[in-house]
């Protein structure tokens, strides 16, 4: 068994929300601490991975970057199924992303598990002169839904961690009973070597549900 292998368990997280709101530089700044102020749109899914010790067991998260635009919404809609958590991220500058959040709500309620995990993410706090969403309007389009709640800094780093953090442990504990390493899809990245990918095959799952 390869390095890229060994793990106990694996579980798939994905980045979805309108387009330009961060969701590529909230991964890039995760993954590879990298921050691109001239990101382009993901056409697609994109993807990349990270390994953890919890409770001495070896997890693998797998987190997927979504593109945003509407024209891309029928292919994007494919990967959300087996995941077993999400961002749903909104630009906290821009009014109609925040707008945008019941339908991105809506999608995965169609498309996911009902123990799906998902936290909404208030992007862009570094830009508080520009905000156009309050803290209080999140706190409140989040209540309504049952989910949890941040602000974020892709540029600043500020929650990042947190978030991932309060992401991945609450998918651990939903899920550490359900995993088989015969369910797993191997992706070929090695432990701690983040390559972020175009996956244009359909039939590919990371976890059974």
């Amino acid at each position: 068994m390869s390095e890229a292998d060994d793990y106990d368990m694996m579980f798939k997280i994905v980045l979805i929300g309108d387009s330009s709101v961060g969701k590529t530089n909230i991964m890039n700044k995760y993954l590879k601490n990298e921050f691109r102020e001239d990101s382009k749109a993901t056409v697609g899914v994109e993807f990349g991975s990270k390994q953890f010790i919890i409770d001495n067991h070896k997890v693998k998260a797998q987190i997927w970057d979504t593109a945003g635009q509407e024209r891309y919404r029928a292919i994007t809609n494919a990967y959300y199924k087996g995941s077993k958590g999400a961002f749903i991220v909104y630009d906290i500058t821009r009014k109609e992303t925040f707008e945008s959040v019941d339908k991105w709500v809506n999608d995965l309620t169609m498309a996911c598990d009902k123990n799906l995990t998902t936290i909404l993410i208030g992007n862009k706090s570094d830009l508080e002169d520009q905000r156009q969403i309050t803290k209080e309007q999140g706190e409140e389009k989040a209540k309504s839904f049952q989910l949890a709640f941040l602000e974020m800094s892709a540029l600043s780093g500020e929650n990042l961690e947190k978030g991932f953090n309060m992401l991945i442990s609450e998918v651990y504990q939903k899920c550490k009973g359900e995993f088989k390493n015969s369910d797993y899809l191997n992706l070929g990245d090695a432990v701690e070597e983040i390559q972020l990918k175009n996956d244009s095959e359909n039939d590919k799952k990371c976890c059974k549900t």
